[in-house]
């Protein structure tokens, strides 16, 4: 077995693992642990396939931020086990029937699947490289770029003005 399939194997296993985590945990935070760790182990992935540009986004914009606002909507709502409310069983046997319905569909498919043989036409363009992408995002994208950059800027700020608590005046 080569190095490479060794560590896709290494990575899959993590990944299930850890999404299986992330969804059997009665912690919240810990949901939030593991799930930051699926995204790390999913940027393994991104680097296997040789894609850093994706790897580099998976690890900021996924395990980064949107861990940070899970966490801090996970800590603004104060979850406490006295307030949660009790779900009903038809409820509980509902999320059964659906999962296994959507398991058999998608077991269905992955065996049905054909895999595509034959060669992909190259063009000789490294489309993946980070630079190439930062000439491009920097040169002919630059003013949508900027907008996107202040557009989270003034997104972050309405947050942090609505989330803020008034100063009782005495």
């Amino acid at each position: 077995m080569s190095p490479v399939l060794i560590t896709f194997y290494f990575l899959a296993a993590f990944t299930l693992a850890t999404a299986f985590l992330t969804i059997y945990s009665k912690n919240p935070i810990h949901s939030a642990i593991y799930l930051v760790l699926c995204m790390a182990s999913i940027m393994g992935h991104y680097l296997l396939l040789n894609a850093q540009f994706l790897a580099i986004v998976q690890l900021i914009v996924y395990a980064g931020a949107i861990m940070v606002l899970m966490l801090f909507t996970i800590m603004l709502m104060n979850l406490n086990k006295e307030d949660e409310v009790h779900k009903p069983r038809i409820t509980r046997l509902g999320a059964i029937v659906v999962f296994i319905l959507m398991s058999v569909v998608l077991i269905t498919i992955f065996i049905n699947s054909k895999t595509i043989m034959g060669e992909y036409d190259s063009t000789g363009e490294d489309f993946q490289s980070i630079k190439v992408l930062g000439k491009v995002l920097l040169n002919e994208y630059m003013v949508p770029f900027e907008f996107a950059s202040i557009l989270l800027l003034v997104a972050m700020i309405g947050t942090v003005l609505l989330t803020k608590k008034e100063k009782e005046q005495k």
